[in-house]
């Protein structure tokens, strides 16, 4: 019975697979049907008892979670090119879904967004996702590392951690503008309270890029720091790494109790290697660092 249960998951899994990597294709119920193997006059209704959306649901909301990203970190991209490659004919259809979503037009979201609707909005395709994305850690999965020193650009993020949007869409823009693109500089985030245990408006998270160079920014949006070189356990996560709480969890609730380490006195962090929307949202990487004695 475990096996088939865990058979029949892993076929309705390479769907959602599937369609992270052909939201630009023809994604009907005969293509997915025959992607997990199942009935294409009973697939619809397995996928929407295991997951609470229905496919065509599921589809659109992925395809809007992608433009709405490509508005917010990515102002190369022309709000009609981003509402094609989200299925729309017109761009004005386009807007009309985004703005019943999300309650603000293309535009203006990209302008100036507002997250918390935006959280609401996708929460249907997130809590899905998770259902069957969620990976289970073993030992195995965890190495220890010397890690070096390395200087870093750090933009902090202070308050409710549902408006962490907004500090990475300045966070992107200062990149740009000093050219410290991700291609040529390390991501990192740091990790400094639990969303859990912390009240919103204390909440702290660290934004940085690694840097070879001086740099001054007269506003004080941008401070100079370092992350510690030492040893850590270290973690990587592929797919889902917009939620690296389970695997935090992993760290601390499992693996260091058995391990016999002991932590240092620095926060854990994340080194962001590959990004969604650059890569299907199951192929984007993170690595979850918890510093050691």
């Amino acid at each position: 019975m475990k096996a088939a249960f865990q058979n029949y998951h892993a076929r309705m899994q390479r769907v959602l697979e599937y369609i992270d990597q052909h939201l630009d294709d023809d994604l009907n119920l005969d293509v997915l049907s025959s992607i997990a193997a199942f009935s294409k006059f009973h697939f619809h209704r397995q996928f929407t008892a295991t997951f609470g959306l229905s496919v065509h649901r599921y589809v659109q909301l992925a395809r809007m979670k992608r433009a709405s990203y490509r508005l917010a970190y990515r102002d190369a991209q022309s709000v009609t090119d981003i509402a094609m490659d989200a299925g729309y004919d017109a761009p004005d259809a386009f807007a009309r879904a985004f703005r019943q979503r999300v309650g603000q037009s293309p535009s203006s979201f990209r302008k100036s967004p507002d997250w918390e609707p935006w959280l609401a909005a996708f929460g249907p395709l997130d809590n899905a996702r998770s259902k069957l994305m969620q990976k289970t850690f073993t030992p195995d999965d965890v190495t220890i590392r010397e890690v070096v020193s390395t200087p870093v650009a750090i933009m902090e993020h202070r308050g409710d951690p549902a408006m962490i949007g907004a500090t990475i869409q300045r966070f992107i823009a200062w990149r740009k503008a000093t050219g410290l693109t991700p291609k040529t500089s390390p991501t990192f985030n740091v990790f400094h309270s639990d969303p859990h245990t912390t009240p919103q408006s204390e909440y702290r998270m660290d934004l940085c890029v690694g840097i070879d160079r001086s740099f001054e920014r007269e506003d004080g949006q941008i401070k100079a720091g370092v992350i510690p070189g030492g040893r850590c356990a270290v973690l990587r996560v592929v797919g889902n790494t917009g939620n690296l709480e389970p695997a935090a969890l992993y760290l601390y609730r499992e693996w260091l109790p058995a391990s016999g380490e002991e932590t240092r006195d620095f926060p854990i962090y994340c080194q962001r290697l590959s990004f969604f929307p650059e890569v299907p949202e199951h192929e984007a990487v993170a690595e979850l660092f918890l510093p050691l004695k």
